[in-house]
């Protein structure tokens, strides 16, 4: 079991009070949510109504490849998971073959004209759902507004892209590019003039150049591990450079999804209405840079953390919150689950200022519960996917409620705090009931409580929450979201076999 150890963290401070305060008022808005998810639900089926009717021209017309293509710009659609495309880099659409016949000519423009047209619309939503404070919502729309029209530059720049060189890319890219930088997806940032040199099997250390099984002992050390740089991480590991490289991209993986699905958290509302307004404003609280440590193996795992970590043996990965570090081991037989188990802990405490001992007395439950829900990202068709039946957190979570039988009661299960919840013998069935939980109040009733989810995370790491937070801010009786999971856990079995 990943293990968190949530140590030392100044108190909120009254500015920070009057935010959440802010929050909680904003999320407290269900009948102007409510007309923004109708407005939504009836553009995205008017859209499908209009690439089925252009499909079928090209049926028509003996297209059959581009009557597929078409079919496919709708995406997936399974309401239990939540979709992040993965963004083409170039900019502009693909280009026509020279030879392209008339029809194929004018299907592509009047498949570029549907899906400009329900970009515009759908960041136009967003907006007005941003400026009603529900940001959680309007991220979501603008999200199917990118996957909908990719070079449409209103969303682009929401999400921190800009052009640069027929390239879509982050200020932090351009930055490195101006500077010399080329990114090599085996070896990271390096200079134009290395790379070369790199790929020919040296590799560049204290000032001279020296071949890889030189590089590789005198990393072998951690405290002189090699040093990998992303956007928002620096990593260190005596394992291998590529090796860093690797854990660096996944863990920008995260951090993007995290980032566009957590925005109220870390940003505040001020921020998040600029952001859609487009203006130059830089966020109040900028997104620090976040430590890694990935040893070689689990034995310098054990050796390097055992002192200052009595449990650390009962661990494959740890973020300490004292130290503002993660730490890993490279393990052919991990998989990626507890590496965003704990860079979830690490984005949650690191982004903004969080309460000594977050969820020590109340609502523990949401603080893994939201971890083990992010630890479900893979690639799927195009996009990046959290949650969903299939998932084994979920499949777990069914098991319990429906063939065990076992539930405790949101009432009660609030009222949990971390020691009350880690010390009960029953604490595997209670973490798969908090996964449950965690993707019902992201994805029920097409994320109806996913702004209130956000609200909630704030609440609790900032120290200003208890054991009603929960309901006050879904404006639900406990007894009505005990009520509507059971409803999310028994409409799920019909998306594949309960597992233990």
């Amino acid at each position: 079991m990943a293990t968190m150890l949530t140590l030392g963290r100044k108190a909120a401070t009254p500015i920070l009070a009057a935010l959440i305060l802010g929050c909680l008022l904003a999320a407290a808005g269900p009948a102007v949510a409510a007309d923004q998810r109708k407005a939504a639900l009836e553009l995205r089926a008017k859209y499908a109504a209009e690439l089925e009717q252009l499909a079928a021209w090209c049926e028509a017309n003996q297209l059959p490849a581009e009557a597929r293509t078409t079919r496919r710009i709708r995406g997936p659609s399974d309401p239990n998971k939540f979709y992040v495309p993965i963004l083409p880099s170039e900019v502009g659409p693909a280009k026509l073959p020279a030879d392209a016949s008339a029809k194929v000519v004018e299907w592509n423009a009047r498949l570029g004209r549907l899906r400009h047209e329900q970009a515009v619309a759908l960041f136009e939503i967003a907006r007005r759902a941003a400026r009603a404070g529900r940001a959680t919502t309007a991220f979501e729309l603008a999200l199917a507004a990118v996957q909908a029209s990719p070079d449409y530059e209103p969303t682009r720049r929401l999400f921190g892209y800009q052009k640069f060189h027929d390239q879509w890319r982050t200020p932090y890219e351009v930055k490195k590019l101006r500077s010399g930088f080329v990114w090599s997806d085996k070896f990271g940032w390096l200079s134009k003039a290395n790379l070369h040199r790199y790929e020919q099997g040296q590799r560049f250390c204290d000032g001279h150049w020296i071949t890889v099984a030189e590089d590789a002992e005198r990393h072998r050390d951690i405290q002189l591990g090699w040093d990998v740089e992303t956007e928002h991480y620096t990593i260190r590991t005596n394992h291998s450079l590529e090796a860093g490289v690797a854990l660096g991209v996944k863990l920008e993986r995260l951090h993007r999804l995290w980032r566009d699905m957590f925005i109220c958290y870390w940003a505040s509302e001020a921020d998040v209405i600029a952001m859609f307004d487009g203006r130059p404003r830089p966020p109040s609280r900028p997104l620090p840079r976040h430590n890694v440590v990935c040893f070689r193996n689990r034995d310098d795992y054990l050796r390097a953390l055992r002192a200052g970590l009595p449990n650390i043996d009962v661990t494959v990965g740890v973020y300490v919150d004292r130290m503002r570090r993660a730490y890993f081991f490279a393990d052919k037989q991990n998989d990626d689950r507890t590496l965003y188990h704990e860079a979830t802990h690490q984005l949650f405490h690191e982004s903004r200022p969080v309460a000594p001992e977050v969820g020590w007395k109340t609502n523990f439950w949401i603080v893994e519960g939201i971890a083990m829900y992010m630890e479900s990202l893979r690639q799927e068709d195009g996009f990046y996917v959290l949650g969903g039946f299939e998932d084994e957190r979920l499949h777990a979570a069914q098991y319990r409620l429906l063939v065990d039988k076992f539930y405790v009661p949101l009432q009660q299960f609030c009222g949990f705090g971390m020691t009350k919840l880690q010390s009960d013998p029953r604490i595997r069935t209670l973490y798969s009931q908090a996964a449950g939980l965690a993707n019902f109040l992201v994805a029920y009733d097409g994320g109806r409580y996913r702004d209130a989810l956000v609200t909630y995370l704030r609440a609790v790491y900032s120290g200003h929450d208890d054991a009603d937070t929960l309901a006050k801010l879904t404006a639900a009786r406990y007894s009505e979201l005990d009520r509507q999971y059971h409803e999310f856990i028994e409409r799920g079995t019909a998306n594949g076999k309960r597992k233990r």
